[in-house]
């Protein structure tokens, strides 16, 4: 596995999950990994086309991919089967099964503080 940058969303492959972590929502279907700030767009794995009920979305999504919060709050990414990240404004990358870490990606200057990085 190698990481992965699509814009602002980093992933990097680890190992394994930290201990105790926990199964966040979908968001229509989606598997949603940053939300753009002004655009509305969203780093996005669709797992679910459509309007199909929210129950089989789940269902579908937890079959291939899960987006996990650990307690300290750090989020991962556990795929087990391929899925495409998708972007509205950046390239679809397709993801091979494998943990992935999120880090929150901050941008520094000589002029300010570092700051989170946001669309």
């Amino acid at each position: 596995m190698k990481p992965v940058r699509q814009g602002d969303v980093f992933l990097a492959p680890v190992k394994r999950l930290p201990a105790g972590c926990t199964e966040m929502q979908l968001d229509a279907g989606r598997i949603v990994l940053a939300y753009g700030e002004n655009t509305g767009h969203a780093h996005a794995i669709r797992i679910a086309p459509g309007a199909a009920a929210e129950i089989a979305e789940a269902a579908i999504a937890r079959a291939k991919a899960r987006l996990m919060r650990s307690p300290a709050g750090d989020h991962f990414l556990v795929v087990d089967e391929p899925v495409s990240l998708s972007h509205e404004e950046h390239t679809t990358h397709e993801l091979p099964t494998g943990i992935y870490e999120i880090p929150v990606q901050v941008e520094e200057s000589l002029a300010n503080a570092p700051r989170v990085v946001a669309d």
